[in-house]
């Protein structure tokens, strides 16, 4: 019987969060301070907002998300999850699994490796922004900036942020372009924006 009453409580939970991501006409309008870039394609993306709380760190939140497990593991490996579980705020580019994907599967599993912690911690520090950027200030920098703003990142490079229609891409300090694919995921601690490529310092 508590089985199945927490069965469809979390199912009921579950319907609740997609309904809340389906993009319905229903949804309550972003505040004013929020410019949510997503349309009706970017909601099919495999990892979306499924917490809309916020009660939960940046590191929490990813591990709850299936979709960023990859990331969870690179975190861990790096050592970098108690800093991204600390204060902040921060704001995390983070790779889907899907953009780990396209990264060279030697390479990927090189620095995973012990040895390569400094490296590793390198390349996810350039994924991390100091603050509490949403995407509609993101948005109001590369406007104000005449069509490119620049975002200095923890491990001292900096990213080229600009707008493609409604979406906003990163370009990489070695010409990789990375779009964000579900913006403005709240954590008590920072936000979280999700991107489709590993960007590269």
């Amino acid at each position: 019987m508590m089985k199945n009453l927490k069965l469809t409580l979390v199912t009921g939970l579950s319907a609740l969060a997609l309904t809340a991501c389906s993009g319905s006409e229903e949804a309550p309008a972003p505040t004013a301070d929020t410019e949510v870039v997503q349309d009706d394609a970017m909601a099919t993306d495999t990892m979306v907002a499924t917490e809309a709380t916020g009660d939960k760190t940046i590191v929490a939140l990813a591990q709850s998300n299936p979709q960023a497990s990859t990331l969870v593991t690179a975190v861990t490996a790096a050592g970098l999850a108690e800093t991204l579980s600390g204060a902040g705020p921060f704001t995390v580019f983070a790779p889907s699994n899907d953009a780990f994907a396209k990264v060279d599967k030697a390479t990927l599993d090189g620095l995973l490796k012990p040895e390569s912690k400094d490296k590793l911690a390198a390349l996810l520090k350039y994924h991390v922004v100091a603050g509490n950027v949403k995407s509609g200030d993101l948005a109001k920098m590369i406007a104000d900036g005449k069509g490119t703003a620049t975002v200095k990142t923890l491990n001292g490079g900096s990213l080229k942020a600009m707008m493609d229609g409604d979406k906003i891409v990163l370009t990489d300090a070695k010409g990789g372009k990375s779009t964000v694919t579900a913006a403005d995921m709240v954590a008590s601690n920072g936000t979280i924006h999700v991107i489709d490529t590993v960007v590269m310092p």
